[in-house]
């Protein structure tokens, strides 16, 4: 089993490294190199490969100076956005081995249209598509093409570990408590986060077997949720429930 370890940049992404017993080590959507930069001194790693969901420069703007500091590293990225530091386009389909551990890349548009999410080991890395109790906004895609990327993530084994890039999970909770304020499952998750966020220590990862219980944009069929977009939603398919959640949470 790898480790992950959190690395915090800017006022709330996480930059997220992966190792094992070894040195070598790779980190996910480096925003800033600086406190990389410093993690890996402080703790004698050696930078091995850096892996990329998509092209916004909070997940990417840290990469030019940390292939200055190790030219020889691997850039995995997908192979649809405008990334040029890329050594290593990938797609829907491509694996990658990362320290014994192998990794599928899986396609998720809808944030960005070449989205990708890495799943191996039982962890996914998925950028800015799946939050804890939230999900990310619609920037390049389409309602429907959110709805299935989404999909495709609940899809994944209930125990998959899921390191979101960014701490949205309170503000994210108070819009789930507004959809379903009877759910006591979203209660005492909240209550929980609270205490997290009181100590300054991170809410993620989560599960999938958790967000299932708490994250409207999954519980799109619970007659909860529908009845309380009912009033926003076009229609009562599941496609037409999610956009009516994304909307709203877009002016909460």
């Amino acid at each position: 089993m790898l480790e992950i370890k959190s690395i915090p940049a800017f006022n709330d992404n996480y930059i997220w490294l992966i190792h094992n017993s070894e040195l070598g080590c790779a980190v996910v959507d480096p925003g800033d190199a600086t406190p990389v930069l410093h993690y890996l001194k402080q703790h004698g790693f050696t930078l091995e490969a850096i892996l990329i969901t998509h092209h916004h420069n909070d997940h990417i703007g840290g990469v030019p100076d940390l292939v200055r500091a190790y030219p020889n590293v691997n850039v995995v990225g997908p192979q649809h956005e405008p990334i040029p530091t890329l050594t290593h386009p990938v797609d829907e389909g491509d694996q990658i081995e990362l320290f014994g551990e192998r990794f599928h890349v899986i396609t998720l548009p809808g944030h960005t249209l070449g989205h990708i999410g890495y799943v191996g080991d039982g962890k996914l890395f998925c950028g800015d598509v799946l939050f804890s109790a939230g999900c990310g906004r619609i920037f390049e895609g389409t309602p429907q093409q959110m709805f299935d990327s989404l999909s495709k993530l609940q899809a994944l084994p209930d125990e998959t570990k899921i390191y979101c890039a960014h701490e949205y999970t309170a503000s994210n909770l108070a819009f789930a408590l507004a959809v379903e304020p009877d759910n006591l499952e979203l209660q005492q998750y909240r209550d929980e986060v609270n205490r997290l966020r009181a100590q300054n220590a991170p809410t993620l990862p989560t599960t999938l077997k958790r967000e299932k219980m708490v994250n409207p944009f999954l519980r799109y069929q619970q007659p909860s949720v529908i009845n309380s977009v009912a009033s926003r939603a076009q229609n009562s398919d599941p496609v037409s429930i999610f956009t009516a959640l994304r909307e709203w949470k877009n002016e909460f």
